[in-house]
């Protein structure tokens, strides 16, 4: 289960969170995913990494392991850079 975390390479269409619950961006680098949120402006950003349960599933947690690391801060690291070309164009 994905936590919000405050960090945030697939890009997705930008989308108008203040319309529905659907998240402004998403980045994606091997199994780990930051999912940038648009609040009235401000943004947050879930980071979450993906796997397989014993039934064959894939789920989401928020933890990491080591060989995690490096795509968690590069997706968190690219999410700053995405928030922060939105801030500017609002400008």
């Amino acid at each position: 289960m994905a936590s919000r975390a405050h960090f945030a390479t697939n890009i997705k269409t930008e989308r108008d969170s203040t319309m529905s619950n659907l998240p402004a961006h998403k980045i994606k680098i091997g199994l780990v995913t930051a999912t940038i949120w648009n609040n009235d402006g401000f943004y947050s950003v879930d980071l979450s990494r993906s796997y397989k349960n014993g039934d064959n599933e894939w789920k989401n947690t928020s933890g990491f392991f080591q060989a995690d690391l490096l795509n968690a801060a590069k997706c968190a690291e690219r999410a700053e850079i995405w928030i922060s070309r939105q801030l500017s164009n609002q400008r």
